[in-house]
């Protein structure tokens, strides 16, 4: 037997926003964009020395460390790591 009929269309069940809610929505999205944040001088200058000292120190202390101290420091790091991961367990 055939039937005569189609299946429903489904609506989608989300919520809508009222007119007040979405215009306040709009708002508080358009100042997050906008807001900038204002660095004192000092706050500047740590940021600057802070950027530099982080792109020179990798390389300088490759350099300067010899084969054994980069194996200590190494072995250090690979402990620290899997302390972590048995003490998560």
């Amino acid at each position: 037997m055939c039937h005569g009929w189609s299946m429903p269309k489904r609506t989608r069940n989300t919520e809508k926003l009222d007119p007040v809610q979405n215009a306040r929505r709009v708002v508080l999205e358009s100042i997050a964009s906008t807001e900038t944040v204002n660095l004192t001088i000092v706050q500047q200058v740590m940021r600057e020395m802070g950027a530099r000292g982080g792109r020179i120190g990798g390389k300088r202390r490759l350099e300067t460390m010899t084969d054994a101290q980069r194996k200590r420091s190494a072995s250090k790091a690979a402990k620290a790591r899997w302390s972590k991961a048995k003490n998560t367990q």
